[in-house]
């Protein structure tokens, strides 16, 4: 399901499907997906460097593809563990852009998806529920063990 949700927030950047993001500001669109959260969305003691990283065509590339492949993955059940710690990376720096949380000291659901993400990292859960058993098998993964 986590996989969903990032997959889903990659094709809704891209297409403009209008429930977070409108046809007019779609990456197709020459939109920047990160442009809105990181000058409007941000507050707090890092906003300052958030804003700075915003319309960035680097940034809304790493941003983009990090969505595309870790939801490809998580969906998949395949390179489990450097999807998890990517998207536990996402999670906290999606956190410190918003220090601090609206309902709680310093909980909300970016470090509720953090460890949820390093949970399945570290359990390697594509093994039980995806195609992870034939994923660890490839000569790639098997020379690169953190594609596991």
């Amino acid at each position: 399901m986590l996989g969903l949700v990032f997959f889903w927030a990659f094709i809704d950047k891209l297409f403009g499907l209008g429930f977070a993001t409108t046809v007019e500001k779609s990456w197709l669109a020459g939109g920047s997906p990160t442009t809105g959260f990181l000058t409007a969305g941000v507050h707090g003691p890092f906003a300052w460097f958030y804003n700075t990283l915003a319309g960035s065509a680097v940034v809304d590339w790493l941003f983009m593809m990090g969505l595309m492949l870790m939801g490809i993955s998580l969906i998949l059940g395949v390179g489990v563990r450097i999807a998890g710690y990517s998207g536990a990376l996402l999670m906290f720096l999606m956190w410190t852009a918003l220090l601090p949380p609206k309902n709680h000291p310093f909980l909300d659901e970016h470090i509720v998806y953090l460890i949820v993400l390093l949970g399945l990292a570290h359990v390697r859960a594509g093994r039980w529920y995806g195609l992870g058993k034939q994923w660890e098998k490839l000569p790639l993964v098997k020379k690169f063990p953190l594609l596991v």
